[in-house]
């Protein structure tokens, strides 16, 4: 990676984060976001404002945990999780955490979101699980998060929040909102009764159709022979 790619890629992990208390996904500086590159993973640093933060405060670290970082900055304390995903995870390049106030009222109650809307299927399957409580911070929450995360893109945490992972930073930020209106959506069916589930076998279906749905990435143009000169 290029001095110029890697700066433009912490330049766009800081604008996820803004994004995020944007969206309303996020508070404070409680979320944190990770994006795979080749020799480890380049991770938001813990504690420091989203409107402060600047490309060279992003952390890297590698695959064994050491980690290098502007003076005075250290890695988010949720490292471990994002580091765990992103080496068990091959197909995600990103990860997402933040503490969105629905899926945070559900992980509070230990509820997964069931399939209420054919859109759980982004997650990749018929429901959201919700990892069982551990500190944050630690290996057991890692392991919880990773065994929610098995075989889905998504996941909620017990009395903490949600992890999202994508196939780029765009996909897992996206994904991230996309739970967060799911979340609100049977919070509110649940204050009106138990809501009806779409059954397996739809979930299936849509499952099998999903590559001609969901977010979609412009790619940039090559340049013309022409204008490359």
């Amino acid at each position: 990676m290029t001095s110029r790619d890697d700066r433009e890629l912490r330049q766009s992990i800081v604008m996820a984060c803004r994004e995020m208390t944007a969206a309303g996904i996020n508070q404070g500086t409680s979320g944190n976001i990770s994006v795979r590159v080749d020799d480890g993973i380049l991770l938001t640093p813990s504690g420091l404002a989203y409107d402060q933060m600047t490309p060279e405060d992003i952390v890297f670290m590698d695959w064994d945990g050491g980690w290098t970082a502007r003076e005075g900055n250290v890695p988010s304390t949720e490292w471990r999780f994002h580091l765990d995903i992103l080496k068990a995870k091959p197909e995600a390049s990103a990860v997402v955490h933040a503490h969105p106030t629905y899926c945070t009222t559900l992980a509070i109650m230990h509820r997964s979101i069931p399939a209420i809307h054919y859109m759980i299927a982004a997650a990749g399957g018929n429901d959201i699980p919700c990892a069982p409580y551990a500190q944050y911070g630690t290996a057991e929450l890692s392991r919880l998060a990773l065994e929610a995360l098995a075989d889905r893109r998504a996941c909620l945490l017990a009395h903490h929040g949600l992890i999202a992972t994508g196939v780029s930073l765009r996909k897992a930020l996206w994904l991230a909102v996309e739970v967060e209106t799911l979340a609100r959506q049977y919070h509110g069916c649940l204050q009106i009764g138990t809501p009806p589930l779409l059954p397996d076998e739809e979930i299936d279906s849509i499952l099998k159709r999903w590559g001609q749905y969901g977010l979609r990435e412009r790619q940039p143009h090559a340049p013309s022979p022409a204008a490359a000169g």
